[in-house]
């Protein structure tokens, strides 16, 4: 399709609804990177939590992605205006809930409950919240669509996720500079209640989904037995976890070692180059391996993706540090595509919906496992030590074993289809 004709889709192949949802998703993804970038600092100092604090990080991350596949029969039931309404108001109290962490104004109150109590509930609210973008926002793509417009329906919505991914940390570090860390999750709370208003003003809730594909809890938990019981499938998730808690090390260790290590101020600005090559590198990258089995795409996007933390154990400056989100992307470019695509490949035929409804399970497994890992790494090598470079050989060396492991996974699966 030439660009003409690319420009022509784009002008009349979509429904209203499709710009309003994507542009939702945009500002929240906005607020979301944003105010994540510096959420472990915030916890780890502001708080005083230490090395805990990045650990619930991760308890975090783990809840905005696992609590979408129980998320789904509620949206389901009340809608996506509804649930996008909720999601917002959700997500406006819990992030003002844990800026008062931070906040003189919230010390009565958090030391009345304690502080980490007062952590973990703001964080689980917040996460609530984040647990119904997703169904809302996809959904709303998936109905809005045609055949002919789907694919690039879908590549638009990954894109402005990846350039909210880049301007929320960008515009986070200025707020922190200028205002204050706790005043960059207040201004996401600010965002989410403008959010709650748009979605009121502008959405409108596209044609409903057919009674036989409507979720409910009962339905979900039947979907889970199918999918735990698929060894292949279960290894395949296992193995791509690897890659996730070695990914998640960008929101968790990485503004630590950029801050105390090389000491850039502004280390948002480092950390968003990651989301902002992913938004050129993903039409080059899908061309240029079209031809590339998913299996081997897969594998060589982790392996490129580990080569990003090896690189800071050789050369510790911000150079390198800015060229390892650089490989990260490139690595996440590689993998991300194929993944779903083997997914829903792996899965029998008459069960894809259900697969796909638990492919984001080594995201969700890998920040609950990155938490713990960063704020060991942190305590370890840049508390009580400085020795960063053995951080990130831990962490190179986890997403080797993983690229090996998708290797061997490879070679049996092959072996056993007989190819």
């Amino acid at each position: 399709m030439d660009l003409a004709a690319r420009l022509s889709e784009l002008k009349s192949g979509f429904a209203r609804t499709f710009w309003v949802a994507n542009v939702l998703e945009l500002f929240e993804r906005f607020s979301f990177y944003g105010s994540k970038i510096v959420l472990a600092v915030f916890l780890a100092e502001t708080v005083g939590l230490g090395p805990l604090g990045v650990s619930l990080v991760g308890l975090y991350g783990f809840a905005v992605y696992f609590l979408p596949i129980l998320a789904g029969p509620f949206v389901d039931r009340f809608g996506f205006r509804k649930s996008l309404a909720a999601c917002f108001a959700i997500y406006a109290i819990g992030y003002a809930l844990i800026a008062l962490a931070g906040l003189p104004a919230g010390q009565p109150l958090v030391a009345a409950v304690g502080a980490k109590a007062w952590v973990v509930g703001s964080l689980l609210v917040t996460a609530v919240g984040g647990s119904l973008i997703k169904p809302c926002i996809v959904g709303t793509v998936a109905r809005t669509t045609t055949h002919e417009t789907k694919s690039l329906g879908y590549s638009i919505y990954y894109t402005l996720v990846n350039v909210g991914g880049w301007l929320g940390p960008v515009l986070a570090s200025q707020v922190r500079v200028s205002l204050g860390i706790a005043q960059v999750l207040l201004g996401a709370s600010l965002t989410s209640l403008v959010l709650f208003a748009g979605t009121l003003l502008f959405f409108r809730e596209p044609d409903g989904v057919p009674e036989a594909e409507r979720r409910t809890l009962g339905k979900v938990l039947r979907d889970a037995a199918l999918v735990f019981g698929n060894g292949r499938f279960i290894g395949f998730l296992v193995i791509f976890t690897g890659f996730w808690v070695m990914f998640w090390q960008v929101y968790d260790l990485f503004p630590f070692y950029l801050r105390d290590v090389l000491k850039v101020e502004r280390f948002e600005l480092i950390a968003s180059l990651e989301s902002f090559s992913v938004i050129f590198l993903t039409v080059p990258i899908a061309a240029l391996m079209k031809k590339v089995r998913p299996v081997p795409q897969m594998t060589l996007g982790i392996g490129v993706g580990s080569c990003s933390w090896l690189l800071l154990v050789f050369s510790q400056t911000w150079q390198a540090a800015a060229l390892a989100m650089f490989l990260l992307a490139l690595g996440e470019v590689l993998q991300a595509p194929r993944y779903y695509e083997y997914v829903a490949d792996l899965a029998p035929k008459e069960q894809v919906g259900t697969f796909m409804g638990f492919a984001f399970l080594p995201i969700a497994l890998g920040a609950l496992l990155a938490g713990p890992i960063g704020g060991l790494l942190l305590k370890a090598y840049l508390r009580e030590s400085m020795q960063p470079a053995k951080a990130w050989t831990i962490l190179s060396s986890l997403g080797f074993v993983s690229t090996l492991a998708l290797l061997a996974y490879d070679r049996w699966v092959g072996h056993a289809r007989g190819r």
